[in-house]
């Protein structure tokens, strides 16, 4: 049985913000909701969240999530203290029940480690340590000449000696369920900072001869917390480049790794091209041969084998059948819907609409709650009209239609297969198959006629 108990409280003053530091984001998720997803990983019974400062908005976060459990740390008195709140939610009274401690500003410590740190822990206590070249500002592991853990000693209590040690505590453990409820209830403040350590414990396990063993993080990034806007950006290109190397490893050519930005989770097919400074966001497929052009935007996309995506386009809610073409500067919106080898080119925007394969809107057109037949050409400057002020309408184009330039669809209206409408219609009515439809007025030129001058 496994409780997983993560400490959120902190107010973190250096973040200069409004915002809990625990709800800043890293790759466009809460540092928090990081923490919990690689928790859940591990299978847990309970997630039991220590809250303080801004404790509403970190529960509104997770208010739909039953697995979730939330205490309150006030005022804040250190670790062990935080630790001890959750005391009445942890689960388990044998020596196999662990409790797992996180930290909310520690937000990128992987499933592998955590596993790792959890069997670390035998039948005794396991910490995650790290050795650090510069480790200031950490507290260091102290180990007997025999190298057995024997204590943690924080920074501003540690003797000339032990600020030489570069083995520290990242904070982070897992203990025995039932001696970890007896170790918290013999914490005391008597230290530099007058706060409850939640590290003491090991020196009590030490003194049960409880076994403490150490685990360690594959990477340097995992175990970086989060104090101030810097860290936040240092953190944040350290996972873009973490996310990138994944990629590259998987066959995906990226332009240049370091202008590379993935804010959810982004699946790629062989021989797929991501030019730079995109952004990808929730959850993308990119298939076999896809292309990517340089400033674009992919949120909840799905593009089939060898589309192309050009330049400064932005796709959200799409999906593309195989060949497609889109953009330059085209926008894609939730429901739309590209065929093999459709083309949607430069600013022409598309929502809640399908095209038929190798239909194609090249330039300046709005097409919104529309079903597209196959080969349908899209003039200029073409709109549907889909919107009368209160409800929205669906206009059908059928196979074969050519839509001249600078055309209004007023909807509901049906093109019929075939059809031609010629440029600068307004179609309020539906047009049949395979005949020219056009309404223009005759044009005329006003005899005498004189342009209008300001007045002085």
């Amino acid at each position: 049985m496994l409780n997983v108990v993560i400490l959120a409280a902190g107010m973190g003053k250096r973040m200069q913000s409004e915002l809990p530091k625990v709800l800043h984001r890293i790759a466009g998720k809460a540092m928090l909701e990081h923490v919990v997803d690689n928790a859940r990983a591990l299978n847990p019974e309970r997630i039991i969240i220590v809250v303080g400062h801004g404790a509403e908005q970190v529960q509104a976060l997770f208010a739909d999530q039953k697995d979730v459990r939330f205490v309150q740390q006030y005022p804040p008195q250190g670790t062990g203290h935080a630790v001890q709140q959750a005391v009445p939610e942890l689960m388990g009274y044998e020596p196999t029940h662990t409790t797992l401690v996180l930290y909310g500003d520690v937000p990128l410590v992987q499933p592998a480690t955590l596993q790792r740190l959890l069997e670390a822990r035998g039948q005794g206590l396991a910490i995650l340590t790290e050795k650090l070249e510069q480790p200031a500002g950490y507290g260091r592991i102290v180990r007997s000449e025999s190298g057995e853990i024997v204590r943690i000693v924080e920074h501003k209590d540690a003797t000339e000696h032990e600020l030489t040690i570069n083995e520290v505590n990242t904070g982070i453990l897992a203990a025995p369920t039932p001696q970890l409820r007896d170790w918290l209830s013999r914490l005391r403040n008597d230290n530099a900072q007058g706060e409850y350590y939640l590290t003491d414990v090991v020196g009590f396990a030490v003194e049960d001869q409880v076994p403490v063993q150490a685990a360690h993080p594959d990477f340097a990034w995992e175990t970086l917390g989060v104090n101030s806007r810097i860290q936040q950006a240092e953190l944040e290109r350290a996972w873009q480049s973490e996310q990138a190397r994944r990629l590259l490893e998987q066959g995906v050519t990226l332009a240049d790794p370091s202008r590379f930005d993935l804010r959810g989770e982004l699946r790629c097919g062989r021989d797929v091209y991501i030019d730079v400074g995109c952004v990808f966001e929730g959850q993308v497929e990119l298939e076999d041969g896809v292309h990517i052009g340089p400033h674009c935007v992919l949120n909840n996309v799905k593009l089939g084998a060898g589309t192309v995506v050009q330049a400064f386009s932005h796709l959200e809610g799409a999906q593309t059948a195989t060949q497609a073409k889109i953009g330059p500067f085209a926008r894609l919106r939730p429901g739309a819907r590209l065929g093999a080898n459709a083309q949607v080119g430069n600013f022409v925007e598309v929502k809640n609409a399908s095209f038929g394969a190798e239909s194609k809107a090249s330039h300046l057109s709005y097409i919104g709650d529309a079903t597209l037949g196959e080969r349908v050409n899209i003039g200029a400057g073409t709109i549907t009209c889909n919107y009368d002020g209160a409800n929205k309408h669906q206009t059908i184009i059928e196979d074969d239609v050519f839509i001249g330039s600078d055309t209004q669809l007023v909807a509901p209206v049906i093109v019929g297969a075939g059809a031609t409408i010629g440029a600068g219609t307004t179609l309020t009515r539906s047009a049949p198959a395979a005949k020219l439809t056009l309404s223009r007025s005759h044009q005329q030129t006003v005899e005498g006629w004189v342009r209008p001058t300001k007045k002085k």
